[in-house]
């Protein structure tokens, strides 16, 4: 079994190569991961197009929702996007904030900070930056954001309890997040779940929803609520690459589902004084 950071490692590896490749290709694979479809176009993502802020440069296709369209975002506001590739959701947020708000953006792909770095500075914006790093220890000091918003990222992380509490820890009390991710209902089939292009593609990353949203609520946050649920089907000549007919057939008819959701949580505006909140 792979260590965490080997996984990391992985990942890494997978989206320095997906931020060279164009959107076409990103969109009618697994997030990017190169297992491609002929019956669809576009597996997990939702068409950014129509908002405010979208630039298509910065539209890699890679992500499972449209978490800024639910977070909430007002003029003003300090918004962290985790995992932010080439930019797109946070010149979404940016165009939220205003001029008077402040959007950085975190990833840990070099290519991918250079790529929305240079899509920041032909927009000309000056409070959009881009820091590398890992949302398991973000390069950010605590007690700093609005909003947290993620799209299709946390499922790549093997220990999503440290991203999670990381988040607690950015957010000034009372502030919260909206976040997309890819989560399970019932059992991924092994195959699926161990083949290495699967992970770095969203699917084999997942955990339980049940579990995901545990999570969040061990981490103290409020007002839990699934802002936005779907399944997505994978199309058979994508299945077929890693399960035999027959698995094809059962893992159809058995019952098993992956969702993308779109998650809010708030943290409290006090907490126990225990931690570190009040």
């Amino acid at each position: 079994m792979k260590t965490d950071q080997e996984l990391k490692e992985l990942v890494r590896q997978k989206y320095s190569e997906i931020a060279l490749q164009d959107k076409e290709t990103n969109a009618s694979s697994c997030c990017g991961s190169g297992c491609c479809s002929t019956e669809v176009y576009n597996i997990m993502s939702d068409d950014y197009t129509k908002m405010e802020g979208y630039n298509a440069d910065a539209d890699l296709g890679l992500g499972c929702g449209l978490p800024t369209e639910f977070a909430q975002i007002r003029p003003g506001d300090t918004v962290i996007d985790l995992g932010s590739g080439a930019g797109n959701d946070c010149f979404i947020a940016r165009s939220q904030t205003g001029p008077t708000g402040k959007v950085i953006g975190i990833d840990f792909t070099e290519a991918m900070i250079q790529k929305a770095r240079a899509n920041a500075d032909k927009m000309g914006y000056n409070n959009v930056e881009f820091r590398q790093g890992d949302i398991e220890k973000m390069p950010v000091v605590a007690s700093v954001a609005d909003v947290v918003v993620s799209n299709c990222v946390l499922n790549l992380v093997p220990n999503k309890k440290n991203v999670i509490k990381e988040i607690a820890r950015v957010l000034k009390p009372g502030g919260h997040f909206s976040i997309s991710d890819v989560v399970l209902v019932g059992e991924l089939h092994d195959s699926l779940r161990n083949v290495a292009e699967m992970y770095a593609g969203c699917i084999s990353g997942a955990i339980q929803k049940e579990e995901y949203l545990n999570l969040i609520k061990e981490a103290g946050f409020e007002s839990i609520t699934v802002q936005k649920e779907k399944v997505i089907t994978i199309p058979d000549d994508i299945l077929n690459n890693y399960l035999s007919s027959a698995e094809v057939k059962e893992f159809k008819g058995s019952g098993v589902g992956i969702y993308s959701v779109t998650v809010f949580g708030r943290k409290p505006s006090c907490c126990d004084p225990g931690t570190g909140c009040c």
